[in-house]
């Protein structure tokens, strides 16, 4: 049997691309700029707690004459800002949202529970720590008023709104403060002048004091660490209370009676008594024999009484003959 060949496949024969109509290419304006990348949360609160920290603790400690408290007070204001950083990121005034929270902390009443420790300053004149004292001595609204508008530099509206109070209450504190301290520092030289020449001079004072004092300013990525424990910690504990009340219900359900069962009553104790005393019997009143009645008749019409009666002899009685006769034979 005889195979056939088998006649090889022609291959194809490449074809000449067509020529196509290439589009025109059509001119074009210059090409945007790339768009500058947006600081990153972390970022902008590190460069937040940079810039203005320092500033906060000195004057935290203006307010308080406590170098730890007002470190402490300034840290925990950064943390709450981390916290709610969503809300202190679109504020028109982030470092101002941290001041408050700063000032309310170190301000809180139940610090002055603790001793207060004698004022003293690591840098200064003895001119600049008699300003201290007298500043301490002012009422804590005086304080934060006084410093707000003489020391920070905020206007009367603007201070009137951090501290929560009508724009009058807040002039009225501001003046009471410059008095009060006036009357306590002659040498300031505060007395007669006008209210925008002693916020001048006080503005220098307070400024020069708060300088002085050395600060350490915390880390804003230990600030950042610390506001995530302190929010795990609160988490936990609302976690653990709730679940200590849950047990404590749960033991409770499955403990409790059904019904009700009064408790038993205790005997009463009876007081002890006297065996009772029986009453003798008194003898019989012998009865009193009534009169007859000639004696009671002789009796009431007056009649003698008759006479007693004689012995004979051999003991026989006998009445005498006018005895024996009625009274009316007689």
């Amino acid at each position: 049997m005889s195979k056939r060949k088998r006649k090889p496949t022609p291959e194809p024969v490449a074809s000449e691309p067509r020529p196509t109509s290439e589009p025109e290419p059509v001119a074009s304006g210059p090409e945007p700029e790339p768009a500058a990348s947006e600081p990153t949360p972390s970022a902008a609160f590190d460069e937040l707690c940079t810039r203005h920290a320092d500033t906060l603790i000195r004057q935290a400690y203006l307010l308080t004459g406590r170098p730890r408290l007002a470190r402490r007070a300034v840290e925990r204001a950064f943390q709450q800002a981390w916290q709610r950083w969503p809300e202190v990121a679109v504020d028109a005034d982030p470092a101002g949202w941290v001041r408050a929270a700063a000032y309310e902390y170190a301000l809180s009443p139940w610090h002055g529970l603790r001793p207060r420790r004698r004022v003293t300053l690591k840098a200064g004149t003895p001119e600049d720590r008699a300003l201290l004292c007298a500043f301490l001595e002012l009422p804590a609204s005086y304080r934060r008023t006084l410093l707000l508008h003489d020391g920070v530099g905020l206007g009367l509206y603007e201070m009137a709104a951090e501290v929560e109070a009508s724009t009058a209450a807040a002039a009225g504190r501001l003046m009471h403060a410059r008095e009060q301290l006036a009357e306590r520092l002659p040498e300031l030289g505060l007395a007669g002048r006008s209210p925008v020449r002693q916020g001048e001079m006080l503005r220098v004072r307070l400024g020069k004091l708060a300088a002085t004092q050395e600060v350490t300013v915390p880390a804003p990525r230990a600030v950042r660490s610390g506001s995530a424990r302190t929010i795990r910690w609160t988490t936990g504990a609302a976690l653990g209370l709730t679940g200590m009340v849950a047990a404590a219900t749960v033991l409770t359900v499955f403990t409790a009676p059904a019904r009700y069962t009064p408790p038993p009553q205790r005997p009463t104790a009876k007081p002890a008594t006297k065996p009772a005393v029986r009453p003798t019997a008194e003898p019989a009143a012998e009865p009193t024999p009534m009169p007859s009645a000639p004696v009671a008749q002789a009796k009431r019409e007056g009649a003698r009484k008759p006479p007693a009666v004689r012995k004979g002899p051999g003991g026989r009685g006998y009445l005498p003959a006018e005895a024996r006769l009625t009274p009316g034979l007689r």
